[in-house]
């Protein structure tokens, strides 16, 4: 690495560290202050309260990253041309590409880091979150808390099974009270009913299960027996496709949908489960698919665009290009959103609303850019 570069960089990791530092001191201190009486009433100590924060941390962090880079760009490149060290730079020969290398690659990093959290911890934060708000609060006998779903309900089309579940354990995989039905080759109907089952070593053990047939003319089933604990290996639904049937029934019930909420893991969980889709549910998940893959991508069209407007001070005052790169910013975040409940409702196809932004503004920077050299 050369020693521009590295100054470059260590010029840029302070801004960066007290912008993101301000976005999550400020984000907490409005959240505590609005959500004070829940966390009262929810008898949360001091130390829950921090855990509840730390868990969410990196939802936070996903939003503010970009717009954390930006400001931390702006005030490094108003620096450099206060300071006419970009003048320098150029007069040696530098092209204005090769000064912002080291913009680019930070980027990169920042665009990589949000995938990881995207993939990793932020689709588990949400539930983690809530069941620290619920670990106090007193339980009825009914209550399984608050990792158990009630009146889970799911088909898998790829192998045409149905099952019914009276209480769903979104952590353990964990089952009460389970109904699976599915259909034979020559038209009988098998029905499974079983008082608890649990996912272990890749197998669905089923305890106090009852089978029943159904003739394929209809009547009464015919009863074939009872068992107390069985292994069905034929049963390939995992707990990770179930709790992304769930997550994709809150997508559905979700009015406007403006940002990724699926992980990657999850869509594909959901696709196995369901190879043919309806138009209005391919959209939606086609949708959060591309737009997890580009959400990651901001952090680089943030970059080109403070480059963009920060870097060419010597044909614009500084104030003028912060101030346009901050507008620009918005604009394409603003863009990026519309674009992407566009794609949700059908409107534009899936990978042209997740892409569509981020092409258009990083070309126009591109475009300033090169002007600019």
């Amino acid at each position: 690495m050369r020693l521009l570069d590295r100054y470059c960089l260590r010029e840029l990791s302070i801004p960066l560290a007290y912008c993101l530092s301000g976005f999550l001191v400020f984000w907490i201190s409005s959240d505590l202050l609005t959500d004070l009486d829940e966390f009262q009433r929810a008898n949360l100590r001091a130390s829950d309260v921090a855990q509840y924060y730390l868990v969410r941390l990196p939802e936070l962090l996903v939003t503010v990253l970009p717009i954390s880079l930006l400001l931390a760009l702006l005030y490094v490149l108003g620096n450099h041309a206060r300071h006419n060290e970009l003048t320098a730079m150029r007069a040696a020969g530098m092209s204005l590409w090769r000064i912002c290398t080291p913009y680019l690659v930070v980027g990169t990093v920042c665009g990589v880091i949000i995938f990881v959290l995207n993939e990793i911890v932020v689709p588990d934060a949400t539930e983690a979150a809530n069941a620290i708000l619920t670990k106090y609060n007193p339980k009825a006998a009914a209550d399984l808390g608050p990792d158990w779903q009630r009146g889970l309900a799911f088909h898998n089309e790829k192998d045409d099974r149905i099952w019914n579940v009276s209480a769903y354990n979104k952590r353990t995989g964990q089952m009460r009270h389970i109904a699976v039905e599915w259909r034979l080759p020559d038209g009988t109907r098998r029905r499974y009913a079983a008082e608890s089952a649990i996912y272990t070593n890749g197998l669905w053990l089923f305890k106090g299960l009852k089978e029943l047939h159904y003739p394929p003319e209809g009547g009464l089933p015919s009863y074939r027996g009872e068992t107390n604990e069985m292994i069905i290996p034929d049963f390939k639904e995992t707990p990770e496709q179930i709790n992304s049937e769930i997550k994709f029934v809150g997508l559905n019930e979700a009015r406007a949908i403006k940002r990724p909420r699926l992980s990657l893991r999850e869509i594909l969980d959901y696709q196995r489960l369901h190879p043919t889709l309806n138009p209005r549910d391919k959209a939606r998940l086609q949708t959060q698919f591309h737009g997890r893959l580009a959400e990651p991508v901001k952090c680089l069209v943030v970059v080109l665009i403070a480059v963009a407007f920060g870097a060419s001070g010597a044909r614009r005052s500084v104030l003028v290009g912060v101030a346009g790169s901050i507008f620009i910013t918005f604009a394409y975040f603003i863009v990026w959103s519309f674009s992407f409940a566009l794609g949700t409702g059908q409107y534009l196809p899936p990978p042209v609303a997740a892409w569509a932004p981020n092409a258009l503004f990083a070309l126009a920077a591109i475009i300033c850019i090169h002007r600019a050299s």
